[in-house]
């Protein structure tokens, strides 16, 4: 089999238009996984011993089960389960089942920079009288995000390239647009391959963009150094 470009050139507007449906379906499922982490934080917070381990099973029941089945689960079984079986369309199908799988890995994300404030912000909010709400979002959570930000730009960049899996439940993504032309022309190696380079293209600059950042925020939130400023008279 040899390489045509006729074939690149044929494919590329459908994958092209292929990619923003990846794209837009990516930010989509990220920020469902944001929102709904917060849920898992929160509610694994309630010092209710038994809620806990019931949250604490069904989170590592979701992150123990690949993605894909879950898809297939929700887009396939869920609409004959008695009772409470839903159909769903393919893109609601995608966004809930990426966006709860990724939405646990998200919520240790949160705990880990929660856990990380110190005793005495806690003590001081408490003595300060605050309310919950106050508590959480003037105190806590300007503190514990920040650091977190490196760590959650890489399971964006997962999920990235995870979305594709939601061309086996037929959304229209980049990965789905070049089986559709490699099944038509009975030619797979050239709409495969740009969309390898959609992927490369898009991510990696991403994933250098994260490293550098995830740089600057260790500098920041070191605890030795503070300032994040380089002590020019000491040689390492």
């Amino acid at each position: 089999m040899t390489w045509n470009w006729d074939y690149v050139v044929e494919s590329f507007p459908a994958i092209f238009q292929g990619m923003w449906i990846t794209l837009g379906l990516t930010i989509a499922c990220y920020l469902f996984a944001m929102l709904f982490g917060f849920v898992w934080t929160f509610v694994r917070r309630i010092p209710l011993r038994p809620l806990q381990v019931t949250i604490a099973f069904i989170m590592e029941f979701i992150r123990s089960t690949p993605p894909l089945v879950q898809l297939f689960f929700l887009y396939y079984a869920w609409p004959v389960v008695p009772y409470v079986g839903l159909t769903l369309d393919p893109i609601t199908v995608a966004i809930v089942g990426l966006g709860v799988h990724f939405s646990t890995y998200i919520a240790e994300i949160y705990r880990s920079g929660i856990e990380s404030i110190d005793k005495g912000q806690w003590e001081a909010a408490t003595a300060l009288n605050l309310s919950l709400k106050d508590k959480w979002t003037k105190i806590i959570l300007p503190q514990a995000i920040p650091p977190t930000i490196p760590m959650l730009g890489n399971y964006l960049i997962i999920m990235f390239k995870e979305v594709p899996l939601t061309s086996t439940i037929g959304v229209a993504g980049m990965l789905h647009m070049a089986n559709n032309f490699g099944s038509k022309n009975f030619a797979y190696l050239e709409p495969l391959t740009l969309v390898a380079a959609f992927f490369l293209l898009m991510s990696y600059p991403t994933a250098v963009l994260f490293r550098k950042l995830e740089q600057r925020m260790n500098r920041r939130f070191d605890k030795r150094n503070p300032t994040g400023k380089i002590d020019k008279g000491v040689v390492t």
